[in-house]
């Protein structure tokens, strides 16, 4: 904890690099990817604050949309498109994921019930090798299945329509730091 504690000292002391960022925020891409620390989308793009709107859950998981019942996830989703105005939305998957890799595998989560119970609405189960450590295959699969749901939301439904919002599947491996994109022509994920 101490060198986060002593970079964070530190890390207010430009003001002048900041100041700008109290004007407002207007990001181009809504990232959602996984909680993982090994994950930093910042790192992965190169985006300097303000340049990306995050959401992070546990499994990248986007939930069903339910608007009497509104999530912190869709009320992340909806306002950085109806607000901010994001012109695309990346899902980015990765290796090694401990989420998916619990689902490709059927693991027993009942020890962690708030986890069991997030996972659960991951359906249907993604595809994969349970022996595989990487569960490329597993998250690949994932990642598409939340991009088929954020098609449910009214907004995204909206935009795609219209033409002002692009949905991007990644798949980041956290042993190369290589990134590949989907490519729907060949249903593959290829190297950005």
């Amino acid at each position: 904890m101490q060198p986060l504690i002593d970079n964070a000292r530190t890390f207010g002391q430009r003001p002048e690099e900041f100041a700008k960022l109290a004007e407002g925020q207007s990001p181009q891409v809504l990232f959602i990817t996984c909680s993982d620390s090994r994950v930093v989308p910042a790192l992965i793009t190169g985006a300097r604050p303000g340049e990306l709107f995050e959401l992070r859950t546990a499994g990248n998981i986007v939930p069903p949309y339910a608007s009497e019942h509104p999530t912190g996830e869709a009320a992340t989703v909806e306002y950085a498109v109806e607000v901010l105005g994001v012109r695309d939305i990346v899902v980015c998957g990765h290796s090694h994921c401990g989420a998916v890799g619990a689902l490709v595998r059927g693991d027993d989560l009942t020890a962690v019930p708030a986890v069991r119970d997030w996972l659960a609405q991951a359906t249907p189960r993604p595809a994969g090798a349970a022996e595989d450590p990487e569960v490329a295959e597993g998250v690949q699969s994932h990642v598409l299945t939340q991009l088929l749901r954020l098609r449910s939301y009214p907004c995204v439904a909206e935009k795609l329509a219209k033409g002002r919002l692009a949905l991007h599947a990644w798949y980041y491996e956290v042993h190369t730091g290589a990134v590949r994109t989907h490519r729907p022509q060949t249903d593959t994920f290829e190297a950005l």
